[in-house]
């Protein structure tokens, strides 16, 4: 975890080196460990491409100091950037689909950005659109672009996947993580495949999802409650690499639904619906390995806690499956 030996100069000295934590309902021949990016400023594991993104885009010329970052997302990275933004003397403007979490919304506010809202039905798509649309209307402003910016998964290259490998003395044998813009997963891989090119690398997606498209299977298109991950047009998604991927497990809603009340009640993890997905897979990752069928190089499987249940109290994450909004 950071350190608390020393006082530090700003928040974003704060991002990173959050704890890697055994789930103990994962085998104990093979056990799960999910790093718990709730520790980050902004609680999230978007924290790190807000800061690593921006950072780097400043270095490098593309948007300047007091200019503006406008951003379409579904809230976490908006959060995350509004984080380094405010740090790092730029503007931010965010472009969020009206059905997602409405306290990522209050928060991006309250950390001094613009957040502005495009309807529901047409998903990530048109918030996409609308953004560099605004870009256009303004000066010295950039859209990152999470699902298409190389910079998002080279954060998870240099950051968390560096930071895993430590604690785990290089004894990684798959690394599980959902895929929303797929960032964390392509850098994870990246990083431990080139370590050993054996290591087993699961996709998770919500069912209903179509990352199993890039492997050629047919995908019924269906609406899914679970937040952060998935997509519905593969095309959007530009940083997956399906040569870096083994398999894509979709989970179901309802497990996903009992997982995140099993994770708090047993394990005291108030995570959100992308962890407990993750949790799933690799659980199962683990104990495929255990049976023999994955053959992995060591007997420890990773995934990613993304962020807290505590952001999607009002959509009825503990209440009934059947009150649980999406």
């Amino acid at each position: 975890m950071t350190t608390h030996a020393e006082p530090l100069s700003s928040v974003l000295e704060t991002v990173g080196e959050t704890p890697l934590v055994r789930v103990h309902d994962s085998p104990d021949e093979v056990p799960v460990y999910a790093k718990l990016e709730t520790f980050n400023p902004g609680a999230s594991i978007k924290d790190r491409i807000g800061k690593y993104m921006l950072e780097r885009m400043l270095e490098r010329g593309d948007v300047g100091e007091g200019g503006t970052v406008i951003e379409p997302t579904a809230g976490n990275t908006g959060i995350g950037i509004a984080v380094a933004a405010g740090q790092l003397g730029l503007n931010a403007i965010f472009v969020v689909p009206e059905r997602f979490s409405v306290e990522k919304q209050q928060l991006m506010r309250a950390l001094g950005a613009e957040v502005v809202n495009t309807p529901s039905k047409e998903g990530m798509e048109l918030a996409i659109e609308r953004a560099h649309e605004i870009a256009e209307e303004l000066d010295d402003a950039v859209v990152p672009q999470q699902f298409s910016n190389p910079l998002n998964a080279e954060a998870h290259y240099e950051t968390t996947a560096p930071e895993i490998d430590e604690a785990l003395d290089g004894e990684v044998g798959a690394v599980v993580a959902g895929c929303g813009t797929a960032g964390t997963l392509m850098g994870m891989a990246r990083y431990f495949r080139e370590a050993d090119a054996d290591t087993h690398v699961t996709a998770v997606e919500p069912a209903g999802s179509a990352y199993r498209e890039f492997f050629g299977e047919d995908v019924d298109h269906e609406e899914y409650k679970t937040e952060g991950i998935g997509t519905h047009d593969i095309d959007t998604n530009e940083l997956f690499e399906p040569a870096l991927v083994d398999e894509v497990q979709a989970i179901d809603d309802r497990e996903v639904h009992e997982e995140m009340g099993r994770l708090a009640a047993e394990e005291g993890q108030l995570v959100a619906s992308s962890a407990a997905a993750n949790s799933l897979a690799a659980k199962r990752v683990a104990r495929d390995i255990r049976d023999g069928e994955i053959d992995a190089p060591h007997d420890a499987v990773v995934t990613i806690f993304c962020d807290s249940s505590e952001r999607y109290l009002s959509k009825g994450v503990y209440r009934s499956f059947e009150e649980w909004e999406g």
